[in-house]
């Protein structure tokens, strides 16, 4: 997991890079310092939704539907690169696992982001939407 994860550092540094990246918090309008929640309903015998915290420099806290992390968010205009450290395994059940590697998965694969109003999304092969913690 640890050369997954150098190996994903590496990507990403290049892929700043070729996009002439500057600081995240340079950014207007990427949701640096806030709190979201996923555009998904709880899965079954559960209340959890997965929620995603993004620092002020691009520092990323977020917790799935059983499992949770940190990772590293970079922007530069519209484009995002999201690296993901290691996930926290927390003996989770298969199906819930899988939903968590799944949505983690989509993240890092994104390679845009929008945002409108109070929703965030990050658009790849799949779009991952968040709505930004208002109350």
């Amino acid at each position: 997991m640890a050369a997954r994860f150098a190996f994903l550092s590496g990507v990403v540094a290049i892929a700043l890079g070729a996009v002439n990246a500057w600081p995240a918090s340079a950014q207007d309008g990427f949701p640096f310092g806030l709190e979201m929640t996923l555009d998904a309903s709880p899965q079954p015998g559960s209340k959890r939704v997965p929620s995603l915290e993004i620092g002020d420099s691009g520092g990323a806290k977020f917790e799935l539907w059983c499992k949770g992390g940190k990772g590293q968010f970079s922007v530069a205009g519209e484009t995002v690169i999201f690296a993901a450290g290691p996930l926290e395994d927390r003996s989770c059940p298969p199906d819930k696992a899988k939903a968590d590697d799944d949505l983690v998965a989509a993240l890092s694969a994104a390679v845009t982001w929008e945002r409108q109003g109070d929703e965030i999304s990050f658009i790849g092969p799949t779009t991952v939407r968040f709505h930004l913690n208002t109350n």
